[in-house]
């Protein structure tokens, strides 16, 4: 069993839904290993709870298993001994018993009910009209194919369309409750493991044990028997028909095609071919589209570029894909080496950017409060971090330095010169600086700092 870590939101939004004394229906669905089923472990310690995992298998065989489940959770040898063949009649024989606390009934990868008979979701909107909705029980209906869970329970499409009383989105856990996992672990460490297995629960329980990333590489990922050296794969087998398309473009995006035409040319495609990949991409939270973040209309932004989000697929493209021939001839040490050579610049540091900009959204310690955080670029200019107050016009210029060594007064130099170049509001706005180093900062620095009310330097 996976950690419970994080998750206060969602636990207080499924205990909220318990302790209404009507109905209530909540959809709960995310990607594979995200801790879905934790969250819904931990939500029913305690109550009176039945936890049925759908299968792949034909729907006959599902409602036979769920009638085997209710039976035992009503304490009914009737049901259990009775030939069913509607599911109506299961749900009848839960809410007819007299229950003295709210009942709550989990149905987990409720997709495969609706894959198994396309019709499932109408069956059960009228079993939830007809039988759920007026008696006090919770349903929660989980799954992780995330396309699927939406036309068959969100969607303006489904029949189950405005029957939910709640929905949660499950995504990875933030970088803040990393050290939850792995107590004692430096901040050193912490990023090097975000940096290839995000916030993904499962993937950081893998590296618990290991005495460094390297190890945790070498053990999980480049062993071939490991569930994470073919996890891309079984991802985006489950969730699309042709993977081919999409690891092309997952592929291209992690060796630096990150405008759509680049990508396109990349793939030798148009690029009006990949709009629907890439929109599934960005549904699947595997990649996400992102302007400058002093951009008035991102929608339609031209300077759109697409990065990969998952870390792990990220790494896994980056330097598993293209090394598999090497890996499945038994040449891991020399692949480690390739890996030892490119890790920190190319992971470590990228996630640091984004570690960092989740730590300036969480502090209270600033002059003002930032709406928009995010990246600045142009033809010239790159600048890791950029937030935006545009109630005061007051605008926080970032560096994010994954370096060994201490930071010194030139970061700040040609930081305060790149922000010259940015136009937003460029003759009527208040600039804040903040330097980021994972190793401090040189005593000129620090006095430097000490001088202006400007510069935040944060470690």
């Amino acid at each position: 069993m996976e950690q419970f870590v994080d998750r206060e939101l969602e636990i207080r939004t499924l205990e909220k839904e318990y302790a209404k004394k009507e109905s209530s229906l909540v959809v709960v669905y995310g990607r594979r290993r995200v801790g879905k089923t934790t969250l819904l472990s931990e939500f029913m310690k305690g109550k009176k709870a039945l936890y049925f995992l759908a299968t792949q298998e034909a729907e006959a065989i599902n409602r036979s298993a769920f009638q085997e489940k209710a039976a035992a959770f009503i304490e009914s040898p009737l049901l259990a001994e009775t030939s069913v063949d509607k599911w109506d009649t299961i749900f009848k024989a839960i809410v007819s018993c007299k229950w003295e606390e709210k009942p709550v009934l989990i149905i987990d990868e409720f997709q495969y009910l609706g894959k198994a008979n396309p019709a499932f979701p109408s069956v059960f909107q009228r079993i939830w009209d007809e039988i759920l909705m007026k008696n006090s029980v919770m349903v929660i209906l989980c799954g992780s194919l995330i396309p699927m869970m939406v036309s068959q329970t969100l969607s303006y499409n489904s029949p189950l369309y405005g029957r939910r009383t709640a929905q949660i989105r499950l995504k990875q856990i933030p970088f803040r409750y990393y050290c939850e996992f792995v107590p004692g672990l430096s901040r050193k460490g912490q990023i090097e493991r975000y940096a290839v297995t995000g916030g993904v629960p499962k993937y950081i329980e893998s590296f618990a044990d290991c005495a460094d990333i390297y190890e945790g590489i070498e053990e999980n990922i480049l062993n071939r028997t490991g569930y994470l050296y073919e996890e891309p794969h079984f991802l985006l087998q489950q969730e699309v028909a042709e993977v081919g398309g999409y690891f092309s473009v997952l592929r291209a995006i992690a060796f630096g095609r990150t405008k759509l035409a680049e990508i396109a040319s990349f793939m030798g495609a148009k690029a009006t071919d990949l709009t629907r990949t890439l929109k599934t991409l960005i549904e699947l939270d595997l990649v996400q589209r992102e302007v400058p973040v002093t951009e008035e209309n991102p929608e339609k932004s031209k300077k759109g570029l697409y990065r990969i989000t998952d870390y792990y697929i990220r790494f896994w493209f980056t330097m598993i894909y293209p090394n598999q021939g090497d890996v499945e001839q038994g040449n891991v040490t020399y692949v480690m080496e390739k890996i030892r050579k490119s890790f920190v610049c190319s992971h470590a540091a990228f996630a640091y950017e984004d570690v960092c900009r989740e730590e300036l959204a969480a502090r209270d310690d600033f002059p003002c409060h930032f709406s928009k955080i995010g990246r600045y670029w142009d033809k010239n200019t790159e600048i890791d971090i950029v937030a935006l107050n545009e109630e005061e016009n007051t605008i926080l210029f970032g560096e994010c330095k994954y370096w060994s060594g201490s930071v010194d007064v030139d970061v700040f130099y040609q930081l305060q010169e790149k922000a010259r170049r940015v136009p937003w509001h460029k003759d009527d706005r208040k600039e804040l600086y903040c330097i980021f180093s994972m190793n401090g900062f040189s005593p000129r620095l620090q006095e430097l700092a000490k001088s202006r009310d400007d510069l935040i330097l944060s470690e």
